[in-house]
C-alpha cells in the first residue's frame, strides 16, 4: 500500500452500503482494507457492488448481508452472524439512515418510528456490538454519519434533526470513553448531498429547502474528508468549506438567534408555497 492510500484496515463494516455515501465509502476503501462487510436492504445493489469491489481488488474479501436495520431481531441476527464467523471490524461506518421532510403534525407515525430505530437505535446497537472486538485488537475507528442538521433545530425536519443531534452527542461522549482503548470516534456532519436520501425523505410535492442547492457537496468529497478526519483523529468532520462555515458558525450563535433564523426560514418557505 502506498502512503497516498492512507490507513489500512483489516475489516471494514459499512451500513447503508447499497447506495449514496455508504457505497462511496466502500469504493474509496477498496484498497485500504483486507475485508469489507456490506450491509443494506437491497440485495441486488449489494451483489452488484460486491462484484465491482472484487473486480477492483482481487485480494479483497467481500461479504454482504441483507438486513433491515429498523428491525431489532435482524440487528441481533447480524451481530451473531458476524461473531460466529469471526468477523471483527476495526472500522465501523454507521451510515444507514433515513429522513422525513414534513411538518411533524402531518408526518406518518410509523415512518417516524422507523427513522428513530434506524438513525439512533440501530447505530447504537451496532456500535456496542463491535467495541469489544476493537478493544481486544487494541484499537479501531468508528465513523457515525450524522448531519449538519444535528446542530440546528429544523422545522419540517424536526425528528430527523433530533436523531442526528443524538448521533453527534453520542459520538462525542463515546470518543472520550474509548480514547484510552485506542478507538477513535468521529461524527461526519455533511450538509445536503445528491443521493437517493432526498427522494425518500422529501414528498413528491414538497418544496425545495431555500438556499439548499448552494450547500450541496459531492459524496466523493464527503467520504474523502471523512477518511482524512479519521486519520487526523478529528471529533467532527464538516465536509466542504461552506458546510464547515455554517457548522462552526452555528455553534457560536446564541440560541435565540438560531431560533429566529429558523423561524424566518420556515416563514419564507410557507410564502413560496402560497
Amino acid at each position: 500500500m502506498s502512503e497516498r492510500e492512507g490507513l489500512v484496515y483489516e475489516t471494514v463494516l459499512i451500513t447503508g452500503a447499497s447506495g449514496g455515501i455508504g457505497e462511496e465509502f466502500a469504493r474509496q476503501l477498496v484498497h485500504r482494507c483486507k475485508q469489507v462487510v456490506l450491509v443494506a436492504r437491497r440485495e441486488d445493489r449489494l451483489r452488484e457492488l460486491a462484484a465491482d469491489l472484487r473486480g477492483e481488488n482481487a485480494d479483497l474479501d467481500v461479504l454482504y448481508y441483507v438486513v433491515d436495520l429498523t428491525v431489532s431481531e435482524e440487528r441481533v441476527r447480524l451481530l451473531e452472524t458476524l461473531s460466529d464467523g469471526g468477523v471483527r471490524p476495526d472500522l465501523l461506518v454507521n451510515n444507514a439512515g433515513m429522513g422525513d421532510y414534513l411538518l411533524f403534525a402531518d408526518s406518518d407515525r410509523s415512518k417516524i418510528d422507523r427513522m428513530m430505530q434506524l438513525n439512533m437505535v440501530a447505530l447504537t446497537d451496532l456500535t456496542h456490538g463491535v467495541i469489544a472486538g476493537m478493544r481486544e485488537r487494541g484499537g479501531g475507528a468508528i465513523i457515525n454519519v450524522s448531519s449538519l442538521a444535528s446542530v440546528l433545530p429544523m422545522p419540517e425536519f424536526a425528528v430527523y434533526a433530533a436523531t442526528k443531534a443524538y448521533v453527534t452527542s453520542f459520538s462525542e461522549a463515546l470518543r472520550l470513553e474509548l480514547a484510552e482503548d485506542g478507538i477513535s470516534v468521529s461524527a461526519l456532519c455533511p450538509g445536503p448531498v445528491h443521493t437517493e436520501f432526498g427522494s425518500v425523505a422529501m414528498p413528491a410535492d414538497a418544496r425545495e429547502l431555500p438556499g439548499r442547492e448552494q450547500f450541496y457537496v459531492d459524496k466523493s468529497l464527503v467520504v474523502s474528508e471523512s477518511l482524512l478526519g479519521v486519520e487526523g483523529n478529528k471529533a467532527r468532520v464538516y465536509p466542504g468549506w461552506k458546510v464547515k462555515l455554517v457548522g462552526w458558525g452555528v455553534s457560536l450563535l446564541p440560541m435565540p438567534v438560531v431560533r429566529l433564523v429558523m423561524r424566518l426560514r420556515l416563514a419564507d418557505g410557507a410564502e413560496r408555497c402560497d
